[in-house]
């Protein structure tokens, strides 16, 4: 778990997670517990900086900028996510099966989801 998550970061080439139109071409799982959560065509690549909380047990607290994520622009595109309660207009992504997370964020304003491609895994 932690190697995978070390080893994918913001500087990895994407190009082999992406189809033609630049959406997810494979299935995307927990790292933790290899529950579904977006099925492949549901997430357009999208390039944008947000700080997200550090999922690493010796890093809790620490703030970590992310910039590559998977839009999805309706929430009921996933297969399985969980959403926290409002924090300054977003709700932070989590797995519904493990809680592991967060692994994006939702924006309330423009209603779209934002999953951080360094906090998931393909199958």
């Amino acid at each position: 778990l932690i190697h995978f998550y070390k080893r994918m970061s913001d500087d990895d080439d994407v190009k082999g997670l992406l189809d033609e139109s630049g959406k997810n071409s494979k299935q995307v799982v927990c790292i933790r517990c290899k529950s579904k959560i977006l099925p492949p065509g549901m997430g357009s690549y999208f390039e944008t900086e947000f700080q997200l909380e550090s999922m690493l047990k010796e890093k809790k607290g620490e703030i970590e900028r992310v910039q590559k994520f998977y839009k999805v622009e309706d929430m009921f595109d996933f297969d399985n996510l969980g959403f926290t309660n409002t924090v300054l207009n977003h709700k932070f992504l989590a797995c519904a099966d493990c809680d592991l997370g967060p692994i994006g964020y939702h924006d309330l304003q423009t209603r779209h989801s934002f999953l951080a491609l360094s906090r998931v895994q393909y199958t």
